[in-house]
């Protein structure tokens, strides 16, 4: 059901205090030495059912292969990116300490951005090869010590719902790693909130389609296209979408 401008506008405002109330919550932490990463986590969880109760959506998770996390092993969700709303259906529907691969901009947003940086988000400058390759071995050493990275590999959100070309960083990451990439397909979130417009729909049902874990470490850089291939199309099989562009392996 589309959202008329008042009920969008109250949605938007509970979404910012909440977001508010979570970044106040994790830097007092921090500052006063009580941070924990379980206690984020459990916040973050919070977080993410609050926003999609304000926009009374619903959704189903689907697990074929009864996904577990591999002890002693580095995991990175890879998924396909076409809503806001991606972000917390993920971390309501998958176990672990999960942080986002996030641009650099977003942690330049006042109070949002420090609690982001505080709580173990990692930055990557899209802009700057030099600092993006920074930011990736600070990506390395947090999933080293047991943080699930979040990355959507085609770089941003979909503004077709289509699935974009992917960026490579993920890709090096993964190898660098030896992690167990988890694919997953969104259903349904497009439709919510397309990007770049105010078009609120509320009430949906999202779907969120956990493919079969592919492990990086049995791949080499030269094969590089080929684990970005595998990837690619169990994401477009999982999200039941169609490339914006054909998908060459390159």
């Amino acid at each position: 059901m589309k959202a008329t401008k008042f009920q969008s506008a109250l949605i938007t405002a509970k979404s910012v205090l909440v977001t508010f109330w979570i970044s106040v919550i994790n830097i007092y932490r921090v500052r006063r030495g009580l941070y924990r990463r379980e206690k984020c986590d459990e916040l973050l969880r919070w977080w993410s059912r609050k926003l999609l109760k304000f926009s009374n959506l619903s959704w189903e998770v689907h697990d074929p292969h009864g996904f577990q996390l591999t002890e002693n092993r580095a995991h990175i969700i890879m998924i396909n990116h076409s809503s806001m709303y991606d972000i917390p259906l993920t971390f309501v529907s998958m176990p672990g300490s999960i942080r986002m691969l996030a641009k650099k901009e977003l942690f330049q947003v006042p109070l949002w951005g420090t609690a982001m940086r505080v709580g173990e988000f990692v930055s990557i400058d899209r802009h700057n090869r030099r600092q993006a390759f920074k930011d990736l071995e600070e990506a390395r050493r947090k999933m080293e010590s047991g943080i699930i990275l979040w990355v959507a590999p085609e770089g941003t959100r979909s503004r077709s719902g289509k699935l974009q070309p992917f960026k490579k960083g993920g890709f090096v990451l993964a190898l660098q790693t030896r992690a167990i990439i988890i694919p997953v397909g969104i259903r349904g979130a497009f439709e919510v909130l397309p990007p770049g417009t105010l078009n609120l729909n509320t009430g949906r049902r999202l779907e969120f389609h956990i493919g079969r874990p592919i492990d990086a470490s049995r791949f080499n850089r030269k094969e590089m296209d080929e684990l970005m291939g595998q990837v690619r199309g169990q994401i477009r099989e999982l999200a039941a979408v169609p490339d914006e562009i054909p998908w060459e392996g390159r």
